[in-house]
Formats: structure tokens, sequence, C-alpha cells
């Protein structure tokens, strides 16, 4: 990165968030370099949906360079219900953010997006530069062309002041301080407190799907170390996508033995109906070990229920 900026002082949006908390930790544990400044920056300490609570932040912390985490999330039924919400909050806290970076000289910004991004109906596997090649999938268009709108933005302000602001595409994340709502969170925090009530309950545990289907998982803690790999090392506009090789594709049904093994939840499991999600490969890849990763994130969970997002 260019020196003349002195050591970084880096911006987190959406720190205390599941990624952002994995970044914290990283840079804890000797991911960070000397001199840097790391500000994790919470919703509780500004709405970046406004403009003027961002720019105050900016004007605040004065960071070199910003990893962008900060959205409005949520699950498969909450995005078709809010759909309008989705989009505009959205839109409001990317351009926020990355008019203030450009405005307040910051060298990089390092942006999270979506697989949503990818078109509902493509090919694979699927790159980078597909993002762009047809409508998302209609459930959660709102959200998925607010986080598109990340690489236009992005791409305008390289053409036109030669910033080099860019973005991640993650696979499914997972790990401790994720949102674990039932309703509206995602697959896997989703399955680890149903898993978690299940046995505290005494009940059966009800999952989607005959299990067949799938995934690419990656750990939360995998995924903050690939952040800062691209934050320092990577030097291009277009966006990355960051998932796991395709060796490590795993079944719902393995994802589902892996949360029932770490709980030692030895009720039944049953099937309660066939979930019509389709199954994306993608090109990159990143060091992965998805079995202790769950029994972590399963004994984090555990151990935080009464205060854990859901």
């Amino acid at each position: 990165m260019d020196g003349s900026v002195g050591p970084m002082r880096v911006l987190v949006t959406g720190g205390s968030g599941l990624v952002g908390r994995a970044i914290e930790r990283v840079v804890k544990e000797g991911g960070g370099r000397e001199g840097e400044k790391w500000i994790f920056l919470s919703s509780k300490e500004a709405n970046l949906v406004s403009a003027q609570e961002t720019r105050a932040a900016f004007e605040k912390h004065r960071p070199t360079h910003v990893i962008h985490l900060a959205a409005m999330v949520g699950g498969l039924y909450r995005n078709m219900r809010q759909n309008l919400d989705f989009w505009r909050n959205n839109v409001h806290i990317n351009d926020n953010v990355l008019n203030m970076s450009h405005e307040f000289g910051v060298v990089k910004v390092v942006s999270c997006l979506s697989t949503c991004v990818f078109p509902d109906k493509t090919t694979y596997p699927i790159d980078e530069t597909m993002m762009h090649n047809g409508a998302p999938h209609d459930s959660n268009y709102g959200y998925a062309y607010a986080k598109r709108m990340i690489d236009v933005h992005n791409r305008a302000l390289f053409q036109q002041y030669g910033r080099k602001y860019t973005a991640v595409i993650p696979t499914n994340m997972f790990g401790a301080h994720d949102n674990y709502n039932i309703e509206d969170g995602h697959v896997m925090p989703g399955l680890i407190h149903k898993t978690y009530l299940a046995k505290k309950e005494g009940k059966p545990l009800q999952v989607w799907g005959s299990g067949r289907a799938l995934r690419q998982f990656i750990y939360s803690l995998d995924l903050a170390r690939l952040f800062l790999w691209v934050l320092r090392e990577y030097d291009e506009v277009e966006p990355i996508i960051l998932s796991v090789g395709e060796e490590d594709e795993l079944t719902v049904k393995d994802a589902v033995d892996a949360v029932v093994e770490a709980f030692g939840f030895e009720g039944e499991v049953i099937s309660i109906r066939d979930a019509a999600f389709k199954q994306c490969f993608f090109n990159s890849s990143t060091n992965f070990s998805f079995f202790p990763a769950v029994k972590e994130t399963c004994d984090w969970f555990a151990a935080n229920y009464d205060t854990a997002r859901k």
C-alpha cells in the first residue's frame, strides 16, 4: 500500500457483527502490525444511513483505510417482506461510506458483498465477471441490487478519480457473534439455535429439505484473515470471491450432523419439507477446517446464549 500515509488507521464499519468481531480477534491475536490503529464502529456509535452521522464518524476517526461491513441484513423471509427497506437503507449506507471515504482521502476501501448479487439464472461455475449478467433472485432483489451498486460505485470512483476501492464476495459465513434468529437469520446460525433449543427442550430437531443440497461455508476467522490479505495485498478494483474450494463443499446434512455432534444432541432429526435453493459453485479457495469451527461456534453460542443476537 501507499507508504506516504504512514501507519494504517483502519475503520471497520459493522464492527460489532460476525465478521467485524472476527477481524478484531485476528488483529488482537497477531494479525495487526506495529503502529496500526483499528477502530471497530458499531451502529450504536453511528447510524450510517445518515449522511450527517457518517461524516461525523469520519471526522472523528480520520481513517486511511476502511473495511466496510455495515449493512441492513436478514434471512430469506425478512428480505421477502422488506425488499424496499433493504434497498433504500443499504444504498444510503454504502453511498455514505464510499462518498466519505473518497472525500476524506481514504487510500483503500474493502467492502463486503454477498453471493446473492449473482444472477438468478446463470451458468456454473460462477466467477466475479458474472455479477451483472442478469437479475438476482426475486426473493431478495432489494438487498442484492444495493450490494451490486457498491461495485458500480467502486468502478466509477476508479474511472473518475483513480480510487482503488474494491469488494469481496464471501460464501456462507458462520461463527461467533452471528445473528442466530431462527426466522430471520442465515442457514448455519439458524440451525445452531434450533439444535440448541431442541436439546434444551427435549424435542425433535426439525430441518428443511432432504439434506442433499451442497453448500459452501466459510468460518468467520478464516474470512477475517482473508479480509486482511485483501486490504494489504489485493490491488484491483474488481471484486474477488472468497470461498472454500470445491473439495470442501458440504451437503446440508453434513452441516446438520456437525451441529448435532457439537451439541451432543441425541434426539430425532426430522426433515419437514424440501427447500428449493440453488447450489452455487465458486472459483476461489482458502484453508478450511469445518467441524472444529462448528464446534467452537456452538460452544460460543451455548456460553453466550443470554446475550447472543437472536
